[in-house]
């Protein structure tokens, strides 16, 4: 009994000894993530909200008073250019137009009229002007007869009143030729009029059917057949009958946030995504670029607003989409990625590890906490934090931490390019958080191989 009491008296012995060593071996150790530096394709992508726009669209609003009497086309319905939609009470405007018509041909008959009158008119100049030649022979024959003394006087007189009266007629005939076509004149007048009132009643018969002004789909119909509409402005209640969207060319409209649209241009790639349409990624290319900042709480251009609040501010981001679908709708709520910039095989850590460091807490400080005396008369000033991480140095068999300074580039969604400080397939630190802010130069380091972390940029150690 006494031999087995020292067999396990032996053992307590040993197992304590065994755990006080483990713990002096663990004391002063920093439990860390680590991963390695590798090089990857890096992208910058900036999110945005919105909505599906067509780029196109009309709002078909009642340029005339009266009932809808026809409605051709229904909502999501497709229509061509120049097809009739709608129809609105056009009672009157029809009759305008037949009154004008019947008008003008009777216009036109007045004109007919008057110009076979100037074509008899000028029948009667040219019989006057013969008429007139003849009696200007007899007459200048009877001079000469008459100065032989062979012409009696009477005869003499009757050639001469002969010769005045056809002078007297072809002046009738060549005014009544002028009268006629002054007729003519006017009545092609009354013609222009009665054509030009025509034109008139036409529009005002036009603006009671209204016709589609391209390809487009039917997005909206605000009124039903046998509703009485208004012309007026588009917000005006019964004003607006449909909306019409040309769905061959559509964007994206999203609000990006206003620390992104810098680096947001024209021509940058984009993907969209559609909440009704899960699964599907539609393909773009921003060609708008918003100037005007918006406030996010009332969507007002910040130039229009009253208020001196300030508040968080968005930028308005058009996206054309390469190949829209038929099953994109307007207002359907969508969400972009714009990619800003992109690289190929660079070196690339996980944002988590970037830290800022002050080189003046790694120096030597003295037991009551003051830093060590220098050189120098007068303190120096604080040195500022610098940006870097803390890469993993194996000195003489343990793990020491080692600030390193680093230059970095783009960011992507979750590392961020190496510009400088680092190379290829170092080991850095990568957390946990708490502990990567707290951590010291040249502190010892274990590697937490019981967390288990998805790495960004590589695996973990």
């Amino acid at each position: 009994m006494k031999r087995i009491l020292l067999i396990a008296l032996a053992v307590v012995v040993t197992a304590g000894l065994v755990i006080l060593f483990v713990y002096h071996q663990q004391s002063g150790y920093t439990k860390v993530l680590t991963a390695k530096i590798v090089k990857q394709d890096l992208a910058t992508v900036v999110s945005g909200t919105g909505q599906i726009k067509p780029i196109t669209y009309a709002n078909l609003g009642a340029n005339a008073q009266g009932r809808v009497t026809h409605l051709y086309v229904k909502e999501g319905d497709l229509v061509k250019k120049g097809q009739t939609v709608a129809t609105i009470q056009n009672v009157q405007q029809e009759a305008g137009v037949d009154s004008q018509q019947a008008a003008i041909a009777a216009a036109r008959t007045d004109v007919a009229a008057s110009v076979a009158n100037e074509k008899t008119a000028e029948a009667n100049v040219e019989h006057a002007k013969a008429d007139l030649e003849q009696k200007r022979l007899d007459w200048e024959r009877a001079q000469g007869l008459y100065q032989a003394g062979i012409l009696a006087k009477q005869d003499f007189d009757a050639k001469k009143a002969a010769y005045d009266t056809d002078v007297a007629s072809l002046a009738q005939a060549v005014a009544q030729l002028n009268q006629a076509k002054a007729q003519t004149d006017s009545y092609r007048g009354h013609l222009q009029m009665a054509v030009a009132a025509l034109r008139s009643n036409q529009d005002l018969l036009d603006q009671t059917i209204l016709v589609a002004p391209f390809d487009a789909i039917v997005t909206n119909q605000v009124v039903r057949e046998g509703e009485s509409v208004v012309p007026g402005i588009q917000s005006n209640v019964g004003s607006t009958i449909m909306t019409l969207a040309d769905m061959s060319v559509v964007t994206a409209e999203v609000k990006v946030d206003e620390t992104d649209i810098v680096n947001i241009r024209s021509g940058q790639e984009a993907e969209v995504t559609v909440d009704a349409l899960p699964g599907k990624v539609f393909k773009g290319h921003v060609t708008l670029a918003g100037d005007q900042a918006l406030l996010r709480s009332t969507g007002m251009a910040t130039l229009q607003s009253t208020t001196g609040t300030e508040e968080a501010k968005d930028f308005k981001v058009v996206i054309t989409l390469d190949n829209p679908t038929s099953d994109l709708r307007p207002g359907l709520s969508t969400t972009a990625k714009i990619t800003t910039a992109h690289k190929s095989s660079v070196l690339s850590l996980p944002i988590q590890a970037l830290t800022m460091h002050n080189p003046d807490d790694d120096k030597p400080k003295s037991k009551g906490g003051v830093q060590a005396a220098s050189s120098s008369p007068a303190p120096a000033a604080k040195s500022a934090p610098v940006q870097g991480v803390f890469v993993v140095d194996n000195v003489k068999g343990k793990l020491r931490a080692k600030f390193v300074p680093v230059t970095t580039g783009i960011t992507g969604a979750t590392d961020i390019e190496v510009l400088s400080g680092l190379t290829d397939g170092q080991e850095i630190v990568t957390g946990p958080f708490k502990t990567l802010r707290a951590l010291k130069n040249n502190a010892l380091l274990k590697r937490d191989t019981a967390t288990t972390v998805a790495p960004a940029s590589g695996g973990n150690s």
